[in-house]
């Protein structure tokens, strides 16, 4: 009896020692594959940097037009400031601030940038203002120059991450919008939005203003009478749809 115990207890002792061995390569598997793709998320994140700077644009394009914002933080009340900036539907959106009559709101869009002309010009349309909120329209451009959705994920990273250490309290996303112009890159420009949705995801001080779903008909596709005769800035019913989503995200007056 003693010796069928022993054997017993044996037994049990190697298929412990067994089992304990596959627990610990199974973790150091799974611990190598999470590394590797940490190391390739990475290195693609890095590689998107290095292609980032060789697509984007001269953004010394611009250097007349954003002259005009030169010294003008003082134009503004100190307190709450709202800056509004990217592209040209920000640009365009001529009675701007008949939309927000109770906050403090400023308006540094400028015409055909991407999100890296926007990071060269951040101190001036941006942080010369010392804002409270910020909301980036970016994204629209880049993918129509043929950036990939990593490319930029990056620079919007690297514009985000930089107004936050600024002390800046919120930054809102506004999702690149549908346009009948731009219809083709319509898969292109899923992409991109799910990618800015995640990221605005990983912190509370970043929001994602979906703009693209409400300016869907019900059938998926974009609605046609919300354009100016290029059908790609908006009219005042696009931006009337802007509004019922950036509303509710302002901080409060």
């Amino acid at each position: 009896m003693t010796l069928s115990r022993q054997t017993t207890r044996s037994g049990q002792t190697t298929k412990h020692k067994l089992t304990l061995k596959k627990t610990v390569l199974l973790r150091s598997v799974l611990y190598y594959f999470t590394y590797m793709k940490r190391i390739l998320f990475f290195s693609a994140l890095f590689m998107a940097f290095i292609n980032t700077s060789i697509l984007a644009q001269d953004p010394n394009r611009f250097a007349d037009e954003v002259k005009k914002f030169e010294n003008t933080a003082n134009n503004y009340p100190s307190q709450n400031r709202i800056v509004f900036t990217g592209s040209s539907s920000v640009r365009l959106w001529v009675d701007f601030k008949s939309y927000f009559p109770e906050h403090n709101v400023i308006n540094t869009g400028f015409g055909g940038s991407e999100a890296s002309d926007l990071i060269h010009y951040k101190d001036l349309l941006i942080s010369q203002f010392n804002p409270k909120q910020v909301f980036i329209y970016e994204g629209d451009n880049d993918i129509n120059s043929g950036k990939s959705g990593l490319e930029i994920l990056a620079d919007m990273n690297t514009l985000i991450t930089s107004l936050l250490e600024e002390g800046i309290e919120s930054v809102v996303i506004i999702a690149p919008k549908p346009s009948v112009a731009r219809w083709e890159l319509k898969e292109k420009y899923e992409v991109v939005n799910a990618s800015l949705k995640a990221m605005a995801d990983l912190s509370p001080k970043i929001q994602y203003a979906d703009v693209w779903t409400p300016m869907l008909n019900p059938d998926g596709n974009v609605k046609t009478d919300i354009f100016i005769e290029d059908n790609l800035h908006m009219n005042k019913k696009g931006y009337d749809i802007w509004i019922k989503v950036i509303g509710p995200l302002l901080i409060k007056p």
